[in-house]
């Protein structure tokens, strides 16, 4: 289950991947894999952009 490693949020709970994955034609979770910087792949872990300003902007993955 994808989901933000902080918050705990899904990426279906979260307004800008909820617009942006419409715009690209694909669901929440298929962005987050596919094009968020912060996403492991092993733990299916990520950092949504407020949790991630708030843990100091870490390089690579959640």
């Amino acid at each position: 289950m994808i989901k933000c490693k902080n918050c705990g949020k899904r990426p279906h709970e979260l307004p800008e991947y909820i617009v942006i994955a419409k715009n690209e034609g694909i669901t929440p979770d298929e962005y987050v894999a596919r094009e968020e910087g912060t996403y492991n792949r092993e733990t299916q872990l990520f950092y949504c952009t407020p949790c991630y300003v708030q843990v100091g902007m870490p390089l690579g993955t959640a």
